[in-house]
């Protein structure tokens, strides 16, 4: 059962939609590979201006699956093709994004967020470290915000993450907002978008080339940590973990 909608497309801009509600868009390796083969047939289709990435259910994504995780050099692939995809890519967001879905959301190029969108990076509360998602999230997040939300697992709203940099722009009505930033790219030249994308996220790739394998080392080592598996345990079993006061 694919995890993926069958994309849809008008004018130019091809939508992805991550659609396994039952496990809130969880990053499954299944689903990480399904949408790795939807983006690079997007690189290779002259049609396509650029990419949305949007969701079906109340979550955007939930982070990793914990029950099917991807491995986690798929994982960091999957947010470098992003970064790198010759056409920019548009995540819509009307739900919650969590964890790794926020890697996902920070290797967009543009991003709106509506009211009903909420955010937290919850991974120190199992024991673990926003690890790989920090080589896109750290270069476009306010530094100060991203110590504070990385270290609490607070949650926070549309506003606050436009605020920080973590999102593009916060709408009442997302399809309203992201109207004029569709139509700008519809205008723009292949060549054009192209060439500019490659300037704008010139500091993120770096970001993956110089650190990528340092942190799937220290993301293995912290998930094989005996706090990780009584965090995840605790989360599973929808308890407390043993170290919370």
């Amino acid at each position: 059962m694919s995890r993926l909608a069958p994309p849809t497309h008008d004018r130019g801009i091809t939508t992805l939609t991550l659609d396994s509600p039952a496990n809130r868009n969880a990053l499954s390796a299944a689903l990480v590979g399904e949408l790795s083969t939807a983006l690079d047939a997007c690189a290779a289709d002259d049609t396509v201006r650029a990419v949305v990435l949007t969701h079906t259910g109340n979550t955007f994504c939930a982070g990793a699956d914990l029950t099917a995780p991807p491995e986690p050099h798929a994982l960091v692939a999957l947010m470098r093709q992003i970064v790198a995809l010759p056409k920019p890519v548009v995540a819509r967001v009307t739900g919650h994004v969590r964890a790794g879905g926020l890697g996902l959301l920070g290797a967009c190029d543009i991003s709106a967020a509506g009211p009903e969108a909420s955010f937290a990076l919850t991974e120190s509360r199992l024991g673990l470290a926003p690890a790989v998602i920090s080589l896109p999230l750290l270069p476009r997040t306010d530094p100060r915000a991203a110590a504070r939300y990385y270290l609490t697992g607070e949650r926070f709203d549309a506003t606050e993450a436009a605020r920080i940099g973590l999102i593009t722009l916060a709408a009442e009505e997302v399809d309203q907002g992201l109207a004029p930033v569709l139509d700008g790219l519809r205008k723009a030249s292949p060549q054009g978008l192209a060439a500019s994308k490659e300037l704008v996220t010139a500091t993120v790739l770096e970001s993956f080339d110089q650190h990528a394998e340092d942190l799937i080392a220290r993301s293995a080592a912290l998930f094989a940590s005996a706090e990780a598996r009584e965090g995840m345990t605790a989360f599973l079993e929808r308890r407390d973990p043993a170290w919370e006061l």
